[in-house]
C-alpha cells in the first residue's frame, strides 16, 4: 500500500493539479525579482508593472463584485433591503442565470475547483467520517453549485472506547464554496412539508464557505440534510430501554390489574372481577383506581420521557 507521501506526491504531479499559489501578492513578486531574471536597475519598473496590473485587475473584479451583490439582493433570503421597481419572472430569471455565470467565473478564477454532479453524488452515498444516516434531497435545487480547493489528505486520531485511539488518514477539501437554490414554494407544498419545519426559505439562494472539510462529509453542509440514527445506534437504544421497561412495568403491575379490573366492572360485570383477585370495594370505592391511574401515567411517562431524551 502506498504510503501517505506517495499518495500527495502522486496526487500533485497529476496533469490537472490545482493551479492555486500558496503565497501571497507581495511574496509572489519578491520572488519573481530573485530569480535573477531581471536586472537590478529594471526591479523598480517591475514593481510599477505589478502595481499597475493589480490596478487592472482590482476594477476589474469590483465590476463583478457589485453585478454579484445587486443580483443576489433579489435571492437573498436575509436581505433587509426593498427594491424601488417590480421584477418581472423573465428579468428574475436572466439575473439569476448572470448571476450564476459570475459565481462561477469568478470561482474559477480563484483556482477553484468545480465538483461535477456525479462525483458530488457519489460523496453524498459514501459512508462519512460522523456515523450517522443521513438524506439529501437533490431534487430539491434548481441550482447546486460545488467548488472545492485543496483536495487533501491529514491524519486524525480517533477515540474508541474512551481510552483507545484510533488513527486515520481521511481526504479533506481545504476551502469549499457551495451556491444553493432552492426550488419555489409551491414544489415543497406538493411534498406534503410544512414550511415551518423547513430550515431554509424557498426560492433563496444560499452561498456557503467552508473551511477543512472531509470529502465524504460534505452532506452536512446541506440545509435540507435530513439526519437519523443507524440501526445499529437504534439497536443500542432498544435493547437496553426494553430491559429498563420490564421492572417498571412489574413495579407498576398493581395499579395494571385495578385499573383492567374497574374497566370489567364496569362494561362487563361483577362475576369478571373475581378472576383479577380484586375486591370490588376497591372498585367501588373510586379513589383507588384515580390513585392507580395516575401513579401508572406518572411512572410509564417518566419512563418514555427518559427514553425519548
Amino acid at each position: 500500500m502506498a504510503s501517505y507521501g506517495d499518495r500527495t506526491q502522486a496526487r500533485w504531479a497529476a496533469p490537472n493539479r490545482e493551479a492555486f499559489i500558496p503565497y501571497s501578492r507581495k511574496d509572489i513578486i519578491e520572488l519573481c525579482l530573485e530569480d535573477g531574471q531581471l536586472l537590478a536597475s529594471d526591479a523598480d519598473k517591475f514593481r510599477e508593472f505589478c502595481t499597475i496590473l493589480t490596478a487592472y485587475y482590482h476594477f476589474k473584479f469590483h465590476r463583478y463584485l457589485e453585478r454579484l451583490k445587486d443580483n443576489y439582493a433579489l435571492f437573498n433570503p436575509d436581505a433587509d433591503t426593498k427594491t424601488i421597481t417590480d421584477i418581472s419572472t423573465h428579468d428574475l430569471t436572466d439575473k439569476e442565470d448572470t448571476l450564476v455565470a459570475d459565481f462561477q467565473h469568478i470561482l474559477e478564477r480563484a483556482n477553484y475547483i468545480l465538483i461535477p454532479q456525479n462525483s458530488l453524488e457519489r460523496a453524498l452515498a459514501e459512508e462519512s467520517l460522523i456515523k450517522l444516516k443521513t438524506q439529501v434531497d437533490l431534487a430539491d435545487f434548481d441550482h447546486l453549485i460545488c467548488y472545492c480547493r485543496g483536495d487533501i489528505y491529514e491524519k486524525i486520531k480517533l477515540k474508541k472506547f474512551y481510552f483507545w485511539e484510533k488513527e486515520l488518514t481521511i481526504n479533506l477539501f481545504s476551502r469549499v464554496v457551495l451556491l444553493l437554490k432552492f426550488k419555489n414554494k409551491a414544489y415543497f407544498e406538493s411534498k406534503k412539508t410544512k414550511s415551518k419545519d423547513l430550515n431554509f426559505t424557498p426560492g433563496k439562494m444560499y452561498l456557503y464557505f467552508y473551511k477543512n472539510i472531509p470529502k465524504y462529509d460534505l452532506e452536512l453542509l446541506f440545509p435540507n440534510i435530513k439526519i437519523s440514527m443507524t440501526l445499529k445506534d437504534r439497536l443500542l437504544f432498544g435493547i437496553p430501554a426494553i430491559g429498563a421497561a420490564i421492572p417498571v412495568i412489574l413495579k407498576t403491575l398493581p395499579q395494571l390489574t385495578l385499573i383492567a379490573a374497574a374497566i370489567l366492572f364496569f362494561t362487563v360485570g361483577t362475576v369478571n372481577v373475581l378472576n383479577l383477585n380484586v375486591r370490588e370495594e376497591e372498585i367501588r370505592d373510586f379513589m383507588p383506581v384515580l390513585v392507580a391511574t395516575l401513579s401508572l401515567a406518572i411512572a410509564l411517562g417518566g419512563f418514555a420521557f427518559k427514553q425519548y431524551s
